[in-house]
């Protein structure tokens, strides 16, 4: 006789207590404690990862108006959109410092997004 886990649909031995495929328990009525593995960053990887991501949101916060600047004919002003994906990213993070970094790039992507777009439509 086989015991069938409700997660996955996989066929286990009557003796198993836990799926052998993705944990779940097969006692009804127990549930499969959840665990969260968080590993704190410490202060180099943090710097790295911050300096990185102004690196990135400068550039595709302010690469329309760049782009605009060196190639009067160019309407790519749309680019600057990605530069705000990584400050919301960056709010996320429970991390005190790093959320502080999201805000400050968070600014510097909106206004190169708007000096983008004022370049574009302006020049």
């Amino acid at each position: 006789m086989t015991r069938i886990c409700t997660k996955c649909g996989y066929e286990n031995d009557d003796s198993f207590n836990f799926c052998a495929k993705c944990g779940t328990s097969l006692i009804e009525g127990v549930e499969t404690p959840q665990f969260d593995v968080v590993m704190p960053l410490n202060d180099r990887q943090k710097r790295n990862i911050i300096i990185l991501s102004y690196v990135i949101t400068i550039a595709l916060a302010w690469g329309g108006l760049v782009i605009k600047l060196l190639l009067s004919h160019s309407h790519i002003s749309f680019i600057g959109f990605f530069g705000l994906f990584l400050p919301f990213y960056m709010l996320q993070s429970s991390d005190r410092e790093i959320k502080k970094h999201g805000y400050i790039q968070l600014v510097l992507s909106i206004v190169g997004l708007v000096l983008s777009y004022w370049a574009a439509f302006n020049l």
